[in-house]
């Protein structure tokens, strides 16, 4: 078999059989396939595209280049939750203690965060002494401990995966779906769960910013899990405009545990409620919506969850009594606020330029060498819909630079979007798709 051949089979538009992309991607991950002949068979498929069967191989592949979790020995139907990433995202940390509050199993790999959007575990490692470098020991123990842990992924985890965004990345080739959804399946799949839950985002600060992009995104990827024997469902969101009302490491745990207090806000908690019923669902520990949603109620209003958070966050070595008392999380030194310059009604608010005014301050990377800031980001006090006057705070920005602070308040109002008539709020739950 000669890669020269499967470039110039992509390249006239016919499929690629299972052996020739299991080949492939072997060859490729071991080094025996040079990046230009790898950078001209993406090109090739951005070009004519994968079936569904090729999609599949493909992802299986990837899966296959390394270790594979096995979690047979927790408990209960394993229940994996993904985001495809936004600003102010932090629905994992308040949606998983409430999950394995209610005797859902909770074993998750996360990542750390790269460019405008922010990691899990980032925003963990807010909580001093707090690690997810755990052995696979410690992991699954953990989860049948206290029914919940969350590590870093591996670095065997999915190593095609790694090696071909890496390409993908300096060629111009990773906006094409089939390449997009084999990654984040190969890493889902590669993790061990029973069943995966899909957040996929929408809007001015997703990855796929038009809402039809992102649905055939979703039933790519809910056609390899549900191919792979794991049921899989998606479940498209808003990202017009952050998550929640704080951006930012500390911040956003702060938010997190108001979130568990029953005081989070209202666009973060309708996301919350939407994954963890689908979760609570797949791990059949709730018959129908209705009872899934009242269970995370419970959950929430009789502190379970809460609890569970901070036994999470102790059991991996960070100090429960940052969840107590959050003052004691990281903070910054200047809080600087961001002020209306005309009265009307917030129409839009550009989340991608939020985020990067976040990274500007310090809470985000520009690239994997950058150091965090886990007290820096902003506080939005005005989202869409909201009405302001001129003079009125837009949003508050928390620095440790007065200089970085001035670049980000000039990000930041220029995010904002005012307009003379009222506006509306786009819904945040757009569609849930299970095949």
């Amino acid at each position: 078999m000669r890669m020269y051949d499967l470039i110039l089979k992509k390249k006239q538009g016919k499929e690629l059989n299972t052996e020739e992309i299991n080949w492939m991607i072997k060859e490729f991950t071991e080094g025996r396939i040079p990046d230009y002949q790898m950078s001209a068979m993406t090109m090739a498929i951005c070009f004519q595209g994968m079936d569904k069967r090729e999609t599949f191989d493909l992802t299986m592949a990837m899966r296959d280049s390394g270790d594979v979790l096995d979690l047979s020995r927790i408990d209960g139907i394993k229940v994996d939750k993904h985001s495809t990433g936004g600003v102010g995202d932090k629905v994992s940390l308040v949606l998983t203690p409430i999950v394995a509050s209610l005797g859902v199993p909770v074993a998750k790999m996360s990542g750390r965060g790269l460019g405008h959007t922010g990691g899990t575990i980032d925003k963990l490692e807010s909580f001093s002494g707090f690690s997810t470098e755990i052995s696979e020991e410690k992991f699954i123990d953990s989860v049948n401990t206290i029914g919940i842990a969350i590590a870093g992924q591996t670095a065997n985890l999915a190593p095609a995966d790694k090696k071909l965004y890496a390409l993908r990345d300096v060629t111009a080739t990773v906006d094409q779906m089939s390449l997009i959804a084999s990654s984040i399946m190969s890493k889902k799949l590669a993790s061990g769960a029973d069943a995966i839950v899909l957040d996929v985002k929408t809007g001015n600060g997703a990855f796929m910013q038009k809402e039809e992009d992102a649905i055939a995104l979703a039933k790519a990827m809910v056609d390899i899990g549900n191919r792979a024997g794991k049921q899989t469902v998606a479940v498209i969101t808003d990202m017009d405009e952050p998550l929640g009302n704080a951006v930012g490491n500390a911040l956003e745990i702060k938010e997190v545990i108001d979130a568990l207090h029953g005081d989070g806000p209202e666009d973060l908690m309708e996301v919350v409620y939407a994954l963890g019923t689908q979760m609570l669902l797949l791990a059949k520990r709730a018959e129908d919506e209705e009872i899934a949603r009242n269970l995370i109620t419970e959950s929430i209003q009789e502190r379970k969850a809460l609890k569970k958070f901070a036994e999470f966050i102790e059991n991996q070595g960070g100090n429960r009594e940052e969840i107590l008392h959050p003052d004691m999380l990281p903070k910054a030194r200047y809080v600087i606020p961001v002020l209306a310059e005309e009265e009307g009604c917030i129409e839009r608010i550009l989340a991608q330029d939020i985020g990067i005014a976040c990274m500007t301050l310090g809470g985000g990377r520009e690239n994997k060498e950058s150091t965090i800031d886990h007290g820096v980001g902003i506080i939005l006090t005005k989202k869409i819909s909201d009405t302001v006057k001129k003079g009125e705070t837009l949003a508050l920005i928390h620095a440790n630079s007065k200089e970085k602070a001035v670049l980000a308040s000039g990000l930041v109002k220029n995010a904002y979007r005012i307009a003379k008539e009222p506006a509306k709020k786009a819904p945040m739950v757009k569609c849930i798709i299970r095949e």
